[in-house]
């Protein structure tokens, strides 16, 4: 068996933020010369997400609309976690939602994937870089 091992970097300006990463992961999996396996891509930030959906616009507004309805950045004293004198304890609630990782079917060399589905970096505490983890193990 194989193993392919990639930290991908982004710096998101915003405090948040989605990006569709699968461009980046389909080029792992290209260096990686795996046919068959499983891909693992993962948000290697506790304030950061990973996950699988459609790549439309109204769609991320609504995500960002009602992550910040369930866990808004203001004002910051109402999380226990700010008292450590960060103000980005939504930014860990929102992370817990969205999933820290996601993990892809590899077959023929190429993603597994259903209708629409591509691979998102969500940002949730944005304005600097932050690492997320492709691994990629089968023959």
């Amino acid at each position: 068996m194989k193993s392919y091992r990639k930290e991908l970097w982004f710096n998101v300006p915003s405090r948040r933020g989605f990006v569709n990463i699968t461009p980046e992961v389909e080029r792992c999996l290209r260096e990686s010369g795996i046919a068959e396996g499983l891909l693992l891509v993962n948000a290697m930030h506790i304030t950061a997400a990973v996950f699988i959906n459609d790549d439309e616009a109204g769609l991320h507004q609504d995500y960002d609309d009602w992550l910040e309805r369930l866990a808004p950045h203001e004002p910051i004293d109402r999380y226990r976690h700010n008292r450590t004198g960060e103000d980005n304890g939504d930014a860990h609630l929102k992370r817990q939602i969205m999933g820290r990782e996601v993990v892809v079917a590899i077959t023929n060399g190429k993603l597994d994937f259903g209708p629409w589905e591509q691979i998102f970096y969500g940002e949730f505490d944005g304005r600097r870089k932050k690492r997320v983890l492709v691994k990629i193990i089968g023959e």
